[in-house]
């Protein structure tokens, strides 16, 4: 194999098959077969047919065992949720990238952005296509059907972040909720007991499960019934907003726990214009230990995750992404100066 690559494996078909599409069109297996792979003339009305049903079915051509496992393309596909420019802006993929790129030196690795909503059908194409020997599934889930159409062609796929219920897919993720739990235990320690947080999308599993560790920590040290909790998006001007949103509801707070550092970093800019000291005045911890972390004033107490082991491991859990198995990383607290 071309660099001594070593070879990922070819997970067991699933999604639908060339006879349901035959059925779905009601033409026979051969027929649709000729249609779908041009091996032979077929009238257009019937071609239309199959080719019809093939796009209701979200039929995507198998490669055959055998040739699955001989190719070896040289390449893994990243396939991020994401608006591009803000995925290249964003340290934290460009440190899982790191961490993949230092497991697998001799494959190239090919990102690829993909908005809400279904995949588009050349991403599709490409990505079955046998152009690539694995994906990596990083960000926000824009088309819940695009891992069982990569299963169905024989593509491994792992999730960078715990996916879906619904979806039973290989996955890695850092320990978010212990996480947050250690965030809330060393406030509580440190004598808050008004404690806030800025939360991420509820519909990401770090957005969630970050919230979770919040509130279980409420039971375990705080008040049950204080629910001072304002969403972001991850991102530094949403941290901000938020802040001011909690401050104009709770102007008692006294620590906020932000479930990304870019919030946090937004949060110390509302708590400045507002002139309220930090940590003298509210105390603030973010999540992930980015590198803007270290360089703001005062540094920022975080949640460390070790990104680039997330991307190595995504990587080498490529080769045995056994449908449902999961990676889970632990964290740690980084202590400095904003608690």
């Amino acid at each position: 194999m071309p660099g001594g690559a070593a070879p990922l494996s070819t997970p067991r078909p699933t999604g639908p098959t060339l006879a349901q599409v035959a059925a779905h069109a009601g033409v026979s297996s051969a027929t649709a077969s000729r249609v779908l792979n041009r091996s032979a003339p077929v009238s257009a009305q019937i071609a239309a047919r199959v080719e019809s049903a093939a796009r209701e079915l979200r039929y995507v051509r198998r490669r055959a065992p055998a040739a699955a496992a001989a190719r070896d393309t040289g390449a893994i596909a990243v396939v991020a949720f994401a608006d591009v420019l803000r995925f290249h802006a964003d340290p934290f993929p460009v440190r899982l990238l790191a961490g993949a790129q230092h497991v697998v030196p001799e494959r190239e690795l090919v990102v690829l952005t993909a908005g809400p909503g279904p995949a588009r059908p050349s991403l599709v194409r490409y990505l079955c296509g046998g152009h690539v020997d694995g994906v990596l599934l990083v960000g926000r889930w824009g088309d819940p059907a695009l891992p069982g159409l990569l299963q169905a062609a024989g593509v491994p796929v792992v999730a960078l972040g715990r996916p879906p219920q619904s979806q039973r897919l290989a996955h890695v993720d850092a320990d978010n909720l212990s996480g947050a739990r250690a965030a809330m235990g060393l406030l509580h320690r440190a004598g808050r007991r008004r404690i806030a947080t800025i939360a991420g999308p509820p519909d990401t599993a770090a957005g969630a499960d970050r919230l979770a560790g919040y509130r279980h920590a409420l039971l375990d040290h705080g008040d049950p019934t204080r629910n001072a909790v304002a969403y972001g998006d991850f991102g530094t001007r949403s941290g901000e907003h938020a802040m001011l949103r909690l401050l104009d509801q709770f102007p008692d707070v006294d620590a906020v726990f932000a479930a990304s550092d870019a919030m946090a970093v937004g949060a110390l800019r509302a708590l400045r214009r507002l002139g309220r000291r930090v940590p003298d005045d509210v105390a603030v911890i973010g999540f992930d230990d980015s590198p803007a972390a270290a360089t703001v004033r005062p540094g920022l107490t975080t949640v460390r995750q070790p990104v680039e082991d997330l991307g190595a491991r995504a990587v080498e859990l490529l080769r045995d992404p056994s449908p449902g198995r999961s990676v889970v990383l632990p964290t740690h607290l980084v202590v400095r100066q904003s608690c």
